[in-house]
């Protein structure tokens, strides 16, 4: 666990060192990356005793390798002189990271010939080609790189639909649940992170306040809106199915439909720490200048791709549209011409008032789809 979180936070990192539209495509290919590392060690956690003596040994290791890959996601694409190549280590530890998986879940359950003919066709389909695409990667630089990767990115979630659903298990519908809902958190978590750190070489000024307190409450209001209106809809309708519908219903909503929602908070968090810095910098900055380029569109484009992924999360799970949320998603994703014509703090006082006033609305909007449903019924 501590190794994803620190490695989510050099996501950011990785993304801030040079806001551009190719380092978030970068960014975003890295954090697949180790998104799909999280959610083979969910899904096997969750058949399998974390305190048993052979699985603690492997999480243990997990997390030694998850640490080393943290330490090389800053020069994952421009790799600094001296010391072991970044993008080969990264690559290596991924490759770890995949068979130790495979391994303790075949370990797991010798006698499950459903589960070891899955294990097989993942380790064909899903795990040496995207791995083979990696090293290739890794041997080339800049728009390459990530191309390669980011083919490999595409094989990797596409094979899991080919491997199939035999064999797969969700034992505790409410344990799976809340590990990802602790991933959600760390991602809200890191966005406080990165305000602080954006501001950690200013003095503390009023509008640095601000900027703080207004981003504290966007980040509280995602927070509100994905554990009173995502999480608990989605774990009640996964405790409701059994089998292999509640295998695939876990694949959809966890695995898939979740990495867009974390993937909108750590762009959030690239916005948020741009905008304290630059308020806080008023060496170069004056208070009237807003963001550009890049920058400018994570703040609110982040929180867009955070509210879609929601609103994909509450059809797949519930069936019903979340009209609040798509409506807000798409004016999010599109707002980034708009950020980039306001001071920066006022963007991020809109953004903050967007998003509460967005999680009011659709707390109105689900409470009245309860009761008209109730009615029916």
């Amino acid at each position: 666990m501590d190794g994803f979180v620190y490695a989510i936070t050099q996501v950011t990192a990785l993304m801030a060192a040079d806001p551009t539209a190719l380092s978030l495509l970068g960014g975003m290919v890295v954090l697949a990356l180790l998104w799909w590392c999280w959610c083979c060690f969910a899904w096997l956690g969750n058949v399998v005793r974390a305190d048993s003596g052979g699985m603690f040994a492997v999480l243990v290791s997990v997390m030694a390798v998850l640490l080393i890959v943290s330490l090389t996601v800053p020069d994952v694409y421009v790799d600094a002189p001296g010391g072991l190549s970044a993008p080969w280590l990264f690559v290596a530890c991924y490759g770890a990271v995949r068979a130790l998986h495979l391994v303790t879940y075949w370990l797991s359950a010798p006698d499950d010939q459903a589960l070891h003919a899955t294990l097989r066709r993942t380790a064909l389909l899903s795990v040496l080609p995207p791995l083979a695409l990696l090293l290739v990667g890794a041997a080339f630089d800049g728009v390459t790189r990530i191309l390669i990767w980011l083919a490999a990115v595409t094989i990797d979630y596409a094979g899991i639909f080919v491997t199939g659903r035999s064999g797969w298990r969700v034992a505790s519908p409410a344990h799976f649940s809340e590990r990802h809902g602790l991933i959600v958190i760390i991602a809200l978590g890191e966005s406080i992170v990165a305000m602080g750190v954006g501001v950690n070489r200013y003095p503390v000024s009023v509008p640095v306040v601000a900027a703080a307190a207004l981003g504290l409450l966007a980040t509280a209001a995602l927070w509100r809106l994905y554990f009173h209106g995502v999480s608990e809809p989605a774990e009640h309708r996964l405790a409701q199915l059994t089998g292999d519908d509640r295998t695939v219903l876990a694949r959809d909503t966890y695995t898939f439909l979740h990495l867009p929602l974390v993937a909108g908070v750590v762009i959030t968090a690239l916005g948020m720490k741009k905008t304290l810095q630059q308020v806080a910098d008023t060496g170069h900055y004056g208070l009237a200048e807003p963001l550009h380029g890049m920058p400018a569109w994570a703040l609110a484009g982040g929180t867009g791709l955070f509210l879609l992924g929601a609103a994909a999360i509450l059809l797949r799970t519930t069936g019903h549209r979340a009209p609040v949320l798509i409506i807000g998603g798409v004016a999010c994703v599109a707002a980034g011409p708009l950020i980039a014509l306001v001071p920066a703090l006022v963007a991020l006082a809109a953004l903050a008032a967007t998003i509460t006033t967005l999680l009011i609305l659709h707390g109105r909007t689900s409470r009245g789809g309860v009761a008209r449903t109730a009615a029916a019924d």
